[in-house]
């Protein structure tokens, strides 16, 4: 069994708090994991927010397995997150699945241009804030008879694929970024907010944090321009 060699015990703690909030919103969570030289990238896709989160990892030491450098590999969420092991700061790489069809399509890895008009991580955060209290006023004003999971979804649609700013970045990608620590409140330096940027490559945008990346694609996943890797 292939076994990586983390950075530190920080990196493998905050790795094992992404695979714990993927698997919070899907229990059977897959990841796409790619590994070459020091650096590790870890996707996933929580399925209410429909959108790709990534995770990057540093490595002790350049990743080797034999003859391969490099790792490409759809494991189990909760397989992997059993395996990291904190204080030793390691990770086992747990057996090939099949991946769903996300996998497939990742955010290509080079081409990305800053995007204007991302407003500042606190107002991004409040922004997140006042959407979750809308959604929950609008939900509870429904008659009981009408509360169905179609109105329900209707109105969550309604209110998380509104424009961020003057952006095209919908607010759920917001909304997925806190929810799953990428966009840490209080306490983080001057540099860290100014890490926080948004880029577009393609059809393709990426909020970018210090902590982790969601990128989503303004024409919406499963459109033709695909980058499939």
């Amino acid at each position: 069994m292939t076994v990586l060699h983390l950075a530190d015990e920080g990196e493998a703690a905050d790795l094992a708090a992404f695979l714990s909030r993927l698997l919070h919103y899907d229990r059977g969570a897959a990841v796409r994991l790619q590994a070459a030289g020091t650096a590790l990238a870890v996707f996933g896709r929580p399925p209410s927010f429909e959108v790709l989160a990534i995770r990057a990892v540093r490595l002790a030491k350049p990743y080797e397995n034999g003859l391969d450098v490099t790792l490409d590999v759809t494991v189990s969420a909760g397989e992997l997150l059993e395996s990291v092991d904190e204080t030793a700061a390691t990770a086992a790489v747990p057996g090939a699945v099949t991946g769903p069809s996300w996998a497939g399509v990742l955010p290509p890895r080079g081409g990305w241009r800053p995007a204007p008009g991302l407003p500042a991580p606190d107002a991004l955060r409040a922004m997140v804030g006042a959407a979750v209290a809308e959604f929950r006023s609008r939900t509870q004003e429904l008659a009981p008879d009408g509360r169905t999971r179609a109105e329900l979804d209707r109105i969550g649609r309604d209110i998380w694929s509104r424009s961020v700013g003057d952006t095209h970045l919908p607010v759920r990608a917001v909304h997925a970024a806190q929810s799953l620590g990428f966009l840490r409140p209080g306490g983080a330096s001057v540099e860290a907010a100014a890490e926080v940027g948004l880029f577009t490559s393609g059809a393709w945008l990426r909020l970018r944090t210090p902590y982790g990346s969601v990128a989503v694609r303004r024409t919406g996943i499963g459109a033709l321009d695909l980058s499939v890797r």
